[in-house]
């Protein structure tokens, strides 16, 4: 039985683009280690925790926006539909080598803008996700434990991932990470 009690925190609708295939990059500026002189997330394995407040559609490709329903609290109960695996992390050189991706994602300009500009001191990773679907999503308490701005959230009951299906195939992940790699090339 393969189990897993950490979840990382992101808009219920980049989940959703993970875990159906669309998308298998996030974004990071927090949540990151360095060891090695290499960076690393926190954790290579993860569960996804759908977070509703604070996505905006303004952030996201059109197409995307109608995904979105305002909330003004996160709800009382959460439900665990999967979990990703890191692949690889990439430090993104500069703002024309992420244009040259928008394809590969669902936010639109703004939120790169805004990523760009926040904490410009600090890099901005790219990380490539191998996300798998659960065969029935779990339902947890959403704790007050879990609320705040962290990207990390250590859940009080571990869970069962046997049986998940990957959302994307080796051979998609190889080609995203072969493109990334070119593009990112200095």
């Amino acid at each position: 039985m393969d189990q897993l009690k950490v979840a990382l925190k992101e808009w219920n609708l980049l989940n959703n683009a993970l875990l159906d295939g669309t998308q298998a990059i996030l974004l990071r500026k927090g949540g990151i280690l360095e060891a090695n002189n290499e960076f690393e997330l926190e954790y290579k394995k993860f569960l996804l925790f759908p977070t509703f407040v604070h996505q905006d559609p303004r952030m996201v490709k059109p197409e995307w926006r109608a995904g979105i329903t305002s909330v003004r609290a996160e709800p009382e109960t959460i439900e665990i539909r999967g979990y990703a695996e890191a692949a690889k992390i990439f430090e993104v050189p500069d703002r024309p080598a992420m244009d040259k991706l928008f394809d590969l994602h669902i936010w639109d300009v703004p939120l790169i803008d805004m990523r760009f500009s926040y904490r410009p001191e600090k890099p901005l990773y790219l990380v490539v996700v191998r996300a798998f679907r659960l065969p029935r999503p779990v339902v947890i308490p959403n704790m007050l434990e879990y609320a705040g701005c962290k990207s990390w959230v250590p859940l009080e009951q571990e869970i069962d991932v046997t049986g998940a299906a990957p959302a994307t195939g080796e051979d998609q992940i190889a080609a995203l990470l072969g493109r990334i790699s070119r593009t990112f090339a200095r």
